[in-house]
């Protein structure tokens, strides 16, 4: 059977996303793993390549898979219901974080399955079904159009990651050099482990493994690792380094392998603080950067959001990671009750850190988080396009105009110049102006944003 696995683009009203950076599509190549071997697979990014129609005269599939976050959902059925009126015999199916938490969002009838949780062996089962001419009863973890769940989500291929096939990296050969996050290009990803024992309220990745850490087989890593072929490697995990043991063990074996590659991975603070000889590890075998959720300047933010870490852990693993020579990748929540004296004690304090790269989300409400349990009933919209982590969905203490400039001078002002220019100075040299002019345009558009909700419905 033709099969097409799309990826989709953000929509025109989203913020960030592709603007800045780009992530091979992993979640699809493991969907496609199951079922290449057997059919005609090909995988589209709309994000490269949004000639929807065009792809869909040129290879007449028989069934279509498009994976979704949140900030997608609109875009995606959209894109569904483009499809069945190109051919409304053709098989939809969509599937992602977006589809298991919040199914009925994709209740329509250009949509025929749903898939909740890990799709490799569901989405094989739902091709082999419909190749057969049968129905699709009985699929663990699958949801019909009409509300009809057909057996209750089994945990069981989640459990073991072992049993998922490697990624299948080779339906998209001429896109892997644009896959990149700032100079880490092209970047290739991996995922090594799955879920976080850790109980954010703004988080809902936790939820979807109960719980649980759910890790992979060291040895199938390196495995993996020795078939990517780009130099930089993102681990995609919602938690990499919070089993030490496990992660000693692999740095161990990636350096008994020749392995030779340039890692970016994600640490909590508290974690990377307690850890100073595993992080030593893995900067001798490559690790250049580490993603840390910092989140807030001061205590009672993070005892608010429940992170289970400190101030005075982030900047313990601030000081450890600038001592090793490893980047931070620093990742911080602004509040929509921040007044000006909010956004000044912030820029001071990111100041006072040293560091050279900072990012700053405004904290997002996501469906199936506790977070948006809490405060549901407050948000000011509820479109989806909004869900990026740059538009607010929450009223904000000051007018909506003077907070975007509040907010926009602290994320072009909380690295100095001299450190800005440092990190740009990573990158190769042909894409320094052009970076530049990027970002320039990202906060021309971001300093505008409170019009956005003056455009659009809630």
């Amino acid at each position: 059977m033709r099969i097409l696995l799309i990826e989709p683009a953000k929509a025109p009203l989203t913020l960030g996303g592709e603007e800045v950076f780009l992530f091979e599509p992993l979640a699809l190549e493991y969907v496609a793993a199951g079922v290449v071997a057997d059919h005609d697979v090909r995988l589209l990014d709309l994000r490269l390549h949004p000639e929807l129609e065009q792809h869909l005269v040129d290879f007449r599939p028989e069934v279509v898979g498009i994976t979704s976050y949140t900030v997608h959902v609109n875009g995606v059925k959209s894109l569904f219901q483009r499809i069945k009126q190109w051919n409304p015999n053709v098989l939809t199916v969509v599937g992602g974080h977006h589809a298991t938490i919040r199914p009925e969002d994709f209740f329509m009838p250009s949509i025929d399955l749903i898939v909740l949780g890990e799709g490799v062996f569901a989405f094989r089962e739902i091709v082999r079904r419909f190749q057969d001419g049968g129905g699709f009863d009985h699929i663990p973890g699958v949801v019909c159009a009409n509300g009809h769940r057909t057996e209750q989500l089994s945990h069981a291929p989640a459990d073991d990651l072992d049993t998922l096939p490697f990624p299948e990296r080779g339906l998209v050969p001429e896109d892997r050099k644009h896959y990149y996050s700032e100079w880490m290009k092209p970047l290739a990803s991996i995922r090594t482990s799955k879920g976080c024992p850790y109980r954010c309220s703004f988080c809902a990745l936790w939820k979807l493994t109960g719980g649980r850490y759910l890790k992979r087989d060291p040895d199938k890593i390196v495995a993996e690792l020795s078939t990517i072929k780009e130099e930089f490697v993102f681990f995609a995990d919602d938690e990499s380094l919070v089993d030490a043991a496990r992660m000693t063990h692999l740095a161990h074996l990636i350096e008994r392998a020749g392995i030779r590659k340039r890692y970016f991975l994600y640490g909590r603070s508290d974690t990377i603080a307690r850890n100073r000889d595993l992080l030593a590890i893995w900067k001798r075998i490559g690790l250049e950067r580490v993603f840390v959720g910092l989140e807030s300047f001061r205590d009672e933010d993070l005892t608010y959001i429940r992170k289970g870490s400190m101030v005075r852990d982030n900047e313990q693993a601030i000081s450890l990671l600038h001592d090793l020579d490893i980047e931070i990748y620093a990742s911080f929540i602004v509040r929509p009750e921040f007044d000006r004296e909010d956004f000044r004690a912030f820029r001071k304090y990111c100041r006072s850190l040293g560091l050279r790269f900072a990012t700053f989300a405004v904290m997002t409400p996501l469906p199936g988080t506790d977070l948006y349990e809490d405060v549901k009933e407050k948000m000011i919209t509820h479109n989806y396009d909004f869900f990026d982590f740059l538009h607010t969905l929450l009223p904000t203490q000051m007018p909506l105009k003077q907070f975007y400039k509040e907010y926009t001078d602290l994320i072009w002002n909380a690295v100095s110049p001299r450190d800005s220019i440092a990190f740009l100075a990573r990158y190769p040299a042909r894409e320094m102006l052009p970076t530049l002019f990027k970002s320039f345009r990202l906060r021309r558009r971001m300093r505008s944003a409170y019009r956005d909700y003056e455009m659009t419905s809630t």
